[in-house]
């Protein structure tokens, strides 16, 4: 048997530990085995393709450590490298183009990319490849590259005795090797790179992707491969902090294919968790994390545990994160736990919420800053209060581009999603607030919608009211303070927290927003939401109207009925 399809057979019969996405990585493999050959599934697997690139790897010679020694090859590598290479196209190219890795700190990660790095740059029979070695910073891009420049000085034949006469030409000084077999070159890029344009990826790898606060070196390398008949474009990472990162979202996206929600076949997608009802202190857990397992990597782990244990906070965050492969929160004083407010997420959308009652909340931004409104609609679900939310945002023509810069933010991409309305008029420097009331007007008439009041921030609002009052409804003031904003904001929380939150999954800027909510509080221990002060291009205005809405729904729709909140023993003030 093939060693790919050998260690597929050992994760899911149970012989090696895995978490259940690196069975259901190995699972997806032997069943497209079964599926080859019917008419859905244009791939085959070969066997003997999936072994030059496993066995290309084991002629080279890890030259790191006390003594120089071949590579060899563990499972897990087996598995990735013979995938990518293995996997067909019916016309005979490969079938995977792009990759996603996920495994614990010290897996051999660097190591694996530099393999594929010079087999697809020198020895595929592709002339002329661009290969190319990213990462936020071209000394952290440099580090893939040194490990190809590590094999090719182990071994004569590569690097040969002088800078001619050998398979590659190390520039290290250029953050280049030539590869002289088909006059391509490897090179290490950043976004510090002074040209990071009109590239063309036969292979690229991408480090640590956990770290890029944006998609830009994987747009980059992606969107070079469109013309190019196969290519690799490989991520590989560990865990992090931010759950509002394109690897967080990468990472999500690649899971629903692995337990079949998502159909991508030409993803690969490898990722080596602890499962999500794992006791994180049961030494028998970690292989799962930790592919590459030998006797130091239990006695390493000891150690980080312990100090973990004992030291708490940022030790903890670090030892689940890099040494057990969870992302976790890294702000203490974060609003929302986004595991709850994603287990909300949901295919309902306002066409459900057709003829029924809404309360709308609104925040107003000063000027050219994103403007947000947020509809609310109680619902009674087999006895259970629930409230769908439906948020929408609006923005300045003239002032997108500005803030996809300055943010970080796909605002563009949202507003072709329609989750923003770009306003023209005012010169387009600041929003029109004649928008937002043809919106919601707008709103009401094609769903029949039964507004009962709308709570609006005060800030801004004068020349708006009189508009406002034209809905006919209670226009309600709503006090930016944690004193006035408390109840709200706990309540909705638990409210998330109980899973009688619904909102649409689709709405991307809503949950970027939500993560982005941090808690702030007053000297009697009320809260509301502010913006982390470190960061003040992250914004939360969605989440402000949304409480805002909520805040209202429970003074005026809940008068008879205690909230969640107040269930729990806590005196609504």
């Amino acid at each position: 048997m093939d060693r790919v399809t050998a260690y597929a057979h050992e994760v899911v019969s149970g012989r090696i530990v895995a978490g259940l996405s690196q069975r259901q990585a190995c699972e997806r493999h032997l069943n497209d085995l079964k599926r080859q050959g019917t008419d859905e599934f244009p791939y085959r697997f070969d066997p003997e393709k999936a072994q030059e690139l496993i066995g290309f790897a084991e002629c080279l010679t890890l030259a790191e450590g006390d003594e120089p020694q071949p590579l060899h090859l563990w499972g897990f590598q087996d598995f990735i490298l013979g995938s990518w290479n293995g996997w067909l196209r019916l016309d005979g190219y490969r079938r995977f183009r792009t990759s996603y890795v996920q495994v614990a700190r010290q897996n051999g990660k660097s190591v694996k990319n530099a393999v594929p790095a010079m087999f697809y740059g020198n020895f595929d029979g592709y002339k002329y490849p661009q290969v190319y070695c990213t990462a936020t910073k071209e000394a952290q891009a440099r580090i893939v590259l040194k490990e190809c420049i590590k094999f090719i000085n182990a071994e004569p034949e590569l690097c040969g005795d002088s800078y001619t006469d050998g398979l590659f030409t190390i520039k290290e000084y250029a953050a280049r090797i030539d590869c002289n077999v088909s006059s391509g070159e490897i090179r290490a890029l950043g976004r510090d790179t002074k040209s990071i344009d009109g590239f063309r990826p036969y292979f690229g790898s991408v480090d640590e992707y956990h770290m890029h606060k944006d998609d830009q070196m994987y747009k980059l390398l992606t969107g070079g491969t469109k013309k190019l008949k196969e290519c690799l474009v490989s991520v590989i990472t560990t865990a992090g902090f931010n759950i509002n990162s394109p690897c967080f979202e990468l990472y999500e996206y690649c899971k629903l294919i692995l337990n079949g929600t998502h159909q991508d076949e030409t993803q690969f997608v490898f990722i080596c968790e602890m499962d999500k009802d794992d006791d994180i202190w049961d030494e028998s857990n970690w292989q799962k994390s930790n592919p590459l397992w030998t006797e130091q990597t239990l006695l390493s782990l000891r150690a980080e545990a312990l100090k973990a244990k004992q030291m708490q906070g940022r030790e903890l965050r670090d030892f689940m994160t890099k040494g057990l492969n969870f992302w976790v929160q890294f702000a203490d004083n974060q609003y929302m736990n986004m595991e709850h407010w994603k287990a909300c997420a949901a295919d309902t959308t306002l066409e459900d919420m057709r003829g029924r009652e809404c309360y709308l909340g609104l925040d107003l931004s000063s000027g050219g800053d994103l403007t947000s409104g947020a509809l609310e609609f109680p619902l009674d679900i087999e006895g259970v209060k629930k409230y769908f939310i439906d948020s929408h945002s609006f923005m300045p023509a003239q002032r997108v581009a500005e803030h996809v810069r300055t943010d970080a933010a796909p605002y563009d991409m949202w507003i072709l999603d329609g989750l923003i309305t770009v306003t023209e008029t005012l010169g387009g420097v600041k929003t029109d607030y004649k928008y937002v009331i043809s919106h919601y007007r707008k709103l009401i008439k094609e769903y029949d919608l039964k507004l009962l009041g709308i709570a609006y921030d005060p800030h801004n609002a004068d020349a708006f009211l009189h508009d406002l009052e034209e809905f006919g409804v209670d226009c309600v003031e709503i006090t930016q303070s944690a004193k006035s904003l408390n109840d709200a904001t706990t309540d909705f929380r638990l409210e998330v927290e109980a899973g009688n939150v619904i909102y649409d999954r689709k709405n991307k800027l809503l949950t970027w927003s939500m993560a982005n909510a941090k808690t702030t509080s007053n000297s009697f221990g009320e809260i509301k939401i502010d913006k982390d002060p470190q960061a003040k291009t992250k914004r939360i205005d969605p989440v402000d109207a949304v409480l805002d809405a909520h805040k209202l729904t429970l003074s005026l729709a809940n008068k008879y009925k205690k909230s969640v909140y107040e269930e729990r023993g806590v005196r609504s003030i």
